[in-house]
């Protein structure tokens, strides 16, 4: 089990190696590396989802390795409180940001392999500390530069690890 570690409490999340497992093995390697500690959650948009694991308080992009594949095609669906890679448009230019999905969001999930079917990879749910997703989905937000959903007063992953 993943625990995040913030300063709103703790999010236990459970990967899913056997579906998605070169997600789950990136993921868990960010977080043996330290990568996430000291990022925020970034992007807040209620009743959609809370995304994180790219941004320092400064709203500081921190680069990640090389993107993966996309393994949205593995029958884990954007189900409420699953985790999900964050993405741009391109299909397999996920890193390092990841979004837990505050509600089922269909829309995101595989449906064929072209530009818009690729879908979101899920690989993983959250299994302790719903309440902690569901209160980083109710802070307040406002632009920040060129972002917008940015929280106000920053939602910060203080240790990422491995239990």
């Amino acid at each position: 089990m993943i625990k995040l570690h913030t300063n709103f409490g703790t999010i236990g999340i459970e990967l899913d190696h056997e579906k998605a497992p070169v997600t789950a093995a990136n993921f868990e390697q960010y977080v043996k590396d330290g990568f996430y500690d000291g990022l925020i959650f970034h992007r807040v948009i209620k009743g959609f989802m809370i995304q994180g694991g790219g941004m320092d308080e400064n709203m500081n992009e921190k680069p990640g390795r090389d993107p993966i594949q996309n393994e949205a095609q593995n029958g884990l669906k954007n189900d409420k409180y699953t985790i999900a890679m964050a993405r741009t448009q391109a299909p397999h230019s996920a890193s390092s940001q990841f979004f837990i999905n505050t509600k089922d969001n269909t829309f995101l999930n595989h449906t064929e392999p072209s530009l818009h079917g690729w879908g979101y990879a899920v690989f993983g749910k959250v299994v302790e500390g719903q309440d902690v997703v569901d209160a980083i989905e109710g802070v307040a937000t406002k632009r920040h530069g060129y972002h917008d959903d940015v929280p106000v007063d920053s939602v910060v992953i203080t240790k990422a690890e491995i239990v």
